[in-house]
Order: structure tokens, then C-alpha cells, then sequence
């Protein structure tokens, strides 16, 4: 069953196919593509925004897709503080990719990939509605942290990732 529009799954598919593409571009493609995908974001949460019903139901914009985890559904739904912290993340995510556009030089691709990553699991944890799928989103959030710190950092590996 689904209650909503689809419109957080979107939130949460563009900047995940984009990592994966991320990986398999160049490093100015793979710029592009991250800027464009965390752009598509910033737009759909405005759309958000605009659409939020301040008066309506605590649970907007629902999605629920029973048993996709089992026993465990696939819910997603936003109250006001979940739609401000959506909509601050992805309004962050175009100035982070554009800080980093010339100063992250190797494996650029995989770097993009990381921060798309991060934006996907920051939506996630503030939209999930069930506990196995906040869970999941809640303990995947630091692995691209720690990867920017330890594999692109510019300290040794073993002092970075710590």
C-alpha cells in the first residue's frame, strides 16, 4: 500500500543512482552529476516545503510498501522538524560538492559517490518510519564520514580514520 506521492523514495533514489554513477565517470563528470543530482534534491525539497500542509496531519507525504523487509515494512513519512532537517541537508549538499570541486583531485568519482551516499542516509534517517529502516539509515551515516576522513584525507590513514 501506498499513501503518498512517491516524492521521499525520489528524494532518496536520485542521489543514490547518482553515486553509482558517480563511480563510473570521469572525475569532471562525476562532478556534474553530483552537483546536478544534489540540485534535483534541493528542488524536490523545496517542493517539500511548498507543499507541507502546516495544519494537516502530523505524517505527511506517507509511504508504506508492506513486507519489503520481511516482516519489516518500507515506511516513510515527515513531520515539521523531519521537513526542516531535509530541507537543511539538501540545501548543504550543493555548497559542500562545490567546495570540494577543485581541491579533491584523486579518485574524484568515488569521492562524489560518498557525498551522494551521505545525503541519501541524512533524508533516510529523518524520514524513516520504521525502526529496522532507521536503523539501517542511522548506521550507514557514518561510513562515508569515515571514508572522506581516512581514505581522502590529508593525514596519514591510520591517524585519520581513528
Amino acid at each position: 500500500m501506498s499513501c503518498g506521492n512517491g516524492i521521499l523514495s525520489m528524494m532518496l533514489a536520485v542521489p543514490a543512482v547518482a553515486a553509482v554513477g558517480c563511480l563510473f565517470l570521469g572525475a569532471r563528470q562525476a562532478r556534474w552529476v553530483a552537483l546536478v543530482a544534489t540540485l534535483v534534491d534541493l528542488a524536490l525539497g523545496i517542493l517539500l516545503w511548498v507543499s507541507f500542509d502546516i495544519g494537516g496531519a502530523q505524517w505527511q507525504f506517507q509511504e508504506l510498501h508492506k513486507g519489503l523487509f520481511g516482516p519489516f515494512d518500507y515506511a516513510l513519512g515527515i513531520d515539521g522538524i523531519a521537513l526542516v532537517l531535509i530541507l537543511l541537508s539538501t540545501f548543504l549538499m550543493p555548497f559542500c560538492i562545490l567546495a570540494s570541486w577543485e581541491s579533491v583531485t584523486k579518485r574524484v568519482g568515488l569521492y562524489m559517490a560518498m557525498f551522494l551516499v551521505m545525503e541519501v542516509v541524512m533524508i533516510g534517517v529523518f524520514a524513516a518510519q520504521d525502526l529496522l529502516l532507521f536503523y539501517i539509515f542511522f548506521e550507514v551515516e557514518p561510513d562515508p564520514d569515515v571514508f572522506h576522513h581516512r581514505h581522502l584525507g590529508r593525514r596519514e590513514p591510520q591517524i585519520c580514520g581513528v
